[in-house]
């Protein structure tokens, strides 16, 4: 897929995919079959071979087309007849019509210039003692995850690939998620790349807009609001695994959390990143209203870090990231000298951490609980300590770190949690959970565990050390969509832990140019 720079600021990344062959010795004779199916092949397709490239076209529906161009005999591709290969040759599907010639010698130029663009951006990420290439090649994951013209990273590439097969646990990925925002930020900080990290943060920024707008908790990736969930009844789905599902329901539903995980990044953001005066005053409206919002719904229910869909709790992540905000808000308002706004949400900081700790801890289990008042214990409290609520070394953490892992793993493999939900229990391994748990492991003294295990993940991945959403903990097979965003962060993000690093800012500053 070509991308390289074509000037200081601009870059050719066209929405098509190059496939080159090489002949290493005789003359091998293959079939190729090329059966493009546009608008989810649910109208028939026509092919037409004309002089440069086989056109495929949606007869009836929405209108979309694709081209193929290659070097070898066009007939012979549509009629899937033998074709002899006497020297390297290519194939270039392309969705718009090219409008140079090409040729064996632009399509080797064309990979040698793509090769040169990701050899330098690999250039310029910091190295790391331990694990530099597994750190490498996830965050090479999260830049191919990346639109180029918005900077919005979606989740995954791929739709209802199941997260446990002969279930309907089956969604659409290709979205960009808010939540993810702060750990991809800190992640792509962390890692050296800046540019991606505030594309990025101007993205989520950009989305948002207005001083009390009720934000989503995902986006299209041009920043659509309205992603509209179908079921596309005539596909049979991966391994026979329905429904087949296009758009996603979830981004209609109120998750709490997401106020705290946007102040998060603003708090990265302007610790990081120079800024015009005019920008630094519409972040700081901004933060005002987002934690307007958190002052009005902290209190209330809603659907939580799993996107539960039919049952609101007060799950107590979300809770945990109210405090978040607050305290980001605070550091903020300290941060350009507004004292009175830092005494203000101080008070309902602490508040909202004293509800916690009084309706969240369960003193039998010795455990924060996934929501007030449950029993059940939850992954996603394996971040509090990330998140600056609590100090590693605090006995709480300890102890709830350890009944996680206890009640939640399966042959090493964690669970995000085992209560049952929409669908009943879950069934397989959520990939990030467990590289949180090695994260949490870590922090708490139990070291030898914690890289014992980072090492059973790493050889969990595809032969390409690719993750996807899931993993079956008896067969290992990997499941749901891929390759998993979420889970290359939370690769990273235990690796960093293990090398020492830690992804917080680095000074408390607010950079402006007066004007």
């Amino acid at each position: 897929m070509p991308r390289y720079k074509t000037g200081e600021n601009n870059y050719y990344n066209a929405p098509e995919i190059y496939r080159i062959i090489k002949v290493i010795q005789g003359k091998p004779v293959i079939i190729a079959d090329y059966n493009p199916m546009p608008n989810y092949a649910s109208s028939p397709v026509e092919h037409t071979v004309q002089h440069d490239f086989i056109k495929s076209y949606s007869v009836n529906g929405r209108y979309e087309s694709v081209y193929l161009y290659t070097s070898l005999d066009k007939n012979l591709i549509t009629g899937k007849g033998k074709i002899t290969l006497t020297g390297d040759s290519f194939f270039l599907v392309s969705y718009n019509q090219k409008l140079i010639d090409i040729n064996i010698h632009r399509v080797n130029l064309e990979f040698e210039r793509t090769l040169v663009y990701w050899l330098n951006w690999s250039n310029r990420a910091r190295i790391f003692p331990r694990f530099n290439q597994e750190i490498l090649r996830s965050a090479l994951v999260l830049k191919l995850l990346t639109f180029q013209k918005t900077g919005a990273i979606i989740a995954a590439c791929t739709t209802s690939i199941p997260e446990a097969l002969g279930e309907k646990r089956n969604w659409d990925y290709r979205y960009c998620w808010i939540r993810d925002s702060s750990m991809i930020v800190k992640t792509l900080l962390s890692t050296g790349h800046y540019i991606s990290a505030e594309r990025f943060l101007n993205f989520i920024l950009s989305v948002n807009e207005g001083k009390h707008e009720d934000i989503r908790i995902m986006y299209g990736i041009r920043g659509e609001k309205k992603l509209e969930e179908k079921i596309l009844h005539h596909l049979n789905g991966y391994k026979n695994c329905k429904p087949v599902r296009k758009g996603n329901s979830a981004y209609i539903q109120k998750q709490n959390d997401i106020y705290g995980i946007l102040i998060d990044a603003i708090y990265l953001s302007i610790t990081k990143f120079p800024a015009t005066l005019d920008i630094a005053e519409e972040l700081w409206t901004f933060v005002r209203g987002m934690i307007a919002m958190v002052t009005d719904n902290w209190e209330k229910q809603d659907r939580g870090i799993w996107e539960i869909r039919k049952e609101s709790k007060h799950f107590v992540f979300s809770k945990v990231l109210s405090w978040v905000a607050l305290d980001r808000g605070c550091k903020i308002a300290r941060i350009i000298g507004k004292a009175d706004y830092e005494k203000e949400w101080s008070l309902l900081k602490w508040k909202i951490k004293e509800d916690i700790y009084l309706n969240g801890w369960n003193p039998e289990l010795k455990a924060f609980t996934q929501a007030y008042g449950s029993t059940s214990l939850d992954a996603s409290l394996l971040l509090i300590e990330d998140y600056g609520f609590i100090e590693a070394s605090d006995p709480m953490f300890v102890s709830t770190v350890l009944a996680i892992r206890d009640n939640l793993t399966e042959e090493g493999m964690m669970y995000r949690y085992k209560n049952k939900d929409d669908f009943g229990r879950p069934h397989n391994s959520l990939i990030i959970c467990t590289f949180w748990l090695i994260n949490a492991l870590w922090k708490i003294g139990l070291r030898g565990d914690a890289e014992d295990l980072f090492e059973k993940m790493l050889k969990s991945s595809n032969h390409l050390g690719l993750f996807s959403e899931h993993i079956d903990v008896k067969t290992g097979e990997l499941l749901g969509n891929f390759p998993q965003g979420y889970s290359h962060i939370g690769l990273i993000m235990a690796a960093l832990t293990i090398n020492g690093v830690k992804p917080d800012p680095d000074s408390e500053q607010f950079i402006f140019n007066k004007p």
